[in-house]
């Protein structure tokens, strides 16, 4: 039976990536210091994982996480662009050194190849649309820059032949379990949870800013695949929808999953908000075989249907 690693694997991602891994017949352990990833994340596979209380940052422990791991896919992070500006010595401990002591583990332990969730923000503020590969980084916060550090250790080590290695660049990754209650929450969670409250959601900026939505459960198949592969090694693969969705027509699709005609509160636009994004998805199809199946309203239905269960079950106000 094949094993894997999932760090972070009891986060937002990493969690739907465990279950996904499941299904596919894997052995699983997951190294989690629970900082931001919760116990009940991981409750709908209940003793079927083997989870390890670690950090990253810990050699110790990383080296005791990959003992027998045939693939390491590495989803611990501290995901947030703010925090790195207010903290980039704290974070960069976690996104960068966290990843340079796990690749030296896996490759010491012998493990055959790490999958590193990675992410466009290391386009930056780029204009060129769709995003490609292929364009020079542009990284305009610590978090992107440490993302790209480890794109760049994720590469020697590829080339070494120390360990194989895969990045894989997240867009806007939706789903249930993405957690809406924090300062730096994703847009669909505050807008599922506000909306599902019967409180109209908000919109810093004009609305038409575009974004290129993937569901959870797509990114966890990317990862899957990436695993075996045989030209993954050393490359850096885009994990998208390959669709520009803006924040307007988020709204109305929610409204009509919902069954609501709640109308937007408009607000000033943040800075530093990039404008418009879509990922170019070509070498996820040639290199991974990726293709995404689930479509963005049937990802959002799924994602409510979650939101509204949680809420009800947690005593929340009216969700619709």
């Amino acid at each position: 039976m094949r094993h894997a690693l999932v760090t972070g694997g009891a986060g937002f991602i990493g969690s739907h990536l465990v279950q996904a891994l499941l299904v596919e017949g894997w052995r699983v352990r997951v190294l989690d210091d629970f900082s931001s990833g919760r116990r009940e994340n991981l409750a709908v596979v209940g003793g079927e994982v083997e989870v390890c209380e670690g950090d990253v940052r810990d050699v110790a422990a990383c080296r005791r996480a990959v003992t027998g791991v045939e693939v390491v896919f590495h989803q611990a992070a501290i995901p947030s662009v703010p925090r790195s500006v207010a903290d980039p010595v704290g974070t960069h401990a976690v996104n960068l050194t966290g990843t340079v002591q796990l690749l030296t583990a896996a490759r010491e332990a012998g493990v055959r190849r790490l999958v590193f969730a990675s992410s466009s923000a290391i386009y930056g503020d780029d204009p060129e649309l769709p995003k490609r590969e292929t364009l020079p980084p542009a990284p305009m916060s610590p978090y992107a820059a440490q993302k790209l550090g480890s794109e760049n250790y994720l590469r020697v080590f590829a080339a070494l032949r120390s360990l194989e290695t895969v990045a894989l660049r997240y867009f806007n990754v939706f789903g249930p379990r993405q957690d809406p209650a924090s300062e730096y929450a994703a847009v669909i969670p505050k807008f599922v949870t506000r909306m599902l409250r019967g409180q109209a959601p908000t919109i810093y900026g004009d609305g038409r800013q575009t974004r290129d939505f993937i569901f959870a459960g797509e990114v966890a198949r990317a990862n899957v695949l990436a695993a075996t592969a045989p030209a993954a090694s050393g490359q850096v693969v885009n994990v998208a929808g390959g669709k520009r969705i803006d924040l307007l027509a988020l709204v109305d699709t929610l409204n009509g999953v919902l069954g609501t005609s709640l109308a937007p509160v408009f607000a000033p636009a943040q800075a530093g908000d990039v404008r418009d994004s879509v990922a170019d998805i070509t070498r996820a199809r040639e290199v991974l075989g990726f293709e995404p199946r689930v479509s963005f309203a049937d990802g959002l239905r799924e994602t409510v249907a979650w939101y509204r269960q949680a809420m009800a079950a947690a005593g929340d106000d009216h969700p619709a």
